[in-house]
């Protein structure tokens, strides 16, 4: 059929690709599109409460300066996200990654191991990851005890040393975190050839000169798309203090419909301009990939 149709090896990856995703999007335009343009509306409005449903008076950029100029809380909720994200995205990506190497080799009970990895992916989700959280299950104890700030205090400065302690509380949640980035990765390992291996091998190469010469390469898509994922995984999980702030405070609790659009697109925005970031960084390493393919 694609000899008739007349396509190159690289229209008939597009092709398959669209076709992969051709449901996610006939579900977009029928559940979504509608929506998100409802929304868009909703933000240039005062939207207003009454027996006949909502009344939109229109405000135009009004909710949108709001946001930078009156809310106190917005900007700070938006920096310690953007902050959280830079810090826990990329030990996820290196916990994942070290974790999907242990596991793709040869060790007894591999499966079961994958298993306990992916499986706070199923448990530790939405509001039953918001009850953990209310808890105190995602902390380490030992990181906060303020016996061990002034114990290490005397040997690491407090400035190196308490980013460092944050980190490593953080640690449960990374874990957490990581069950399909691991998958991932593993998944992009099983495609490289034990041949490449044997022939770095045979030439002399280490262990870690074959990781950087030949794995690391080989699995950039992987890690592209473990990226895109953890990013919006961090934006718009249960924990995040920004979604919880437009849904929880504007929406059920002030029916303010207007602004709470309005706050929910500007997030958006900023998260397209970080992947769109993401895009640019990846984007010489994956053509290299691809010409090597």
């Amino acid at each position: 059929m694609n000899k008739k149709l007349g396509l190159s090896m690289r229209g008939r990856h597009i092709l398959e690709g669209y076709s992969f995703i051709s449901l996610w999007i006939a579900g977009f335009f029928l559940f979504m599109a509608y929506p998100l343009g409802r929304s868009l509306y909703f933000s240039f409005n005062n939207m207003e409460t009454s027996k006949n449903g909502l009344q939109a008076s229109y405000v135009g950029m009004l909710n949108y300066r709001s946001a930078f100029s009156t809310d106190i809380d917005f900007l700070p909720l938006l920096k310690s996200t953007m902050s959280t994200m830079l810090t826990q995205v990329p030990l996820i990506l290196i916990f994942a990654m070290f974790s999907a190497l242990l596991l793709n080799g040869k060790i007894k009970g591999r499966t079961i191991f994958r298993g306990i990895f992916f499986l706070p992916v199923i448990i530790a989700s939405g509001a039953v990851l918001k009850e953990l959280m209310q808890q105190g299950a995602a902390q380490l104890p030992i990181f906060t005890q303020g016996d061990l700030m002034d114990k290490l205090g005397g040997i690491i400065p407090e400035n190196v040393l308490e980013p460092l302690l944050e980190y490593a509380d953080s640690l449960t949640l990374v874990m957490w975190d990581s069950g399909v980035q691991i998958l991932i990765f593993i998944a992009g390992l099983q495609t490289i050839s034990p041949q490449l291996y044997e022939a770095a091998k045979m030439d002399g190469a280490t262990k870690w000169e074959s990781f950087w010469k030949i794995t690391f390469p080989m699995i950039i898509p992987m890690l592209f798309v473990n990226t895109l994922y953890s990013i919006v995984n961090m934006f718009t999980k249960a924990d995040n203090k920004v979604m919880d702030y437009i849904v929880t405070q504007q929406v059920f609790q002030k029916n303010n419909y207007g602004y709470a659009s309005a706050l929910g697109w500007i997030y958006f925005i900023l998260i397209a301009i970080v992947l769109a970031i993401v895009f640019i960084i990846f984007r010489r390493s994956l053509a290299a990939t691809e010409g090597r393919g």
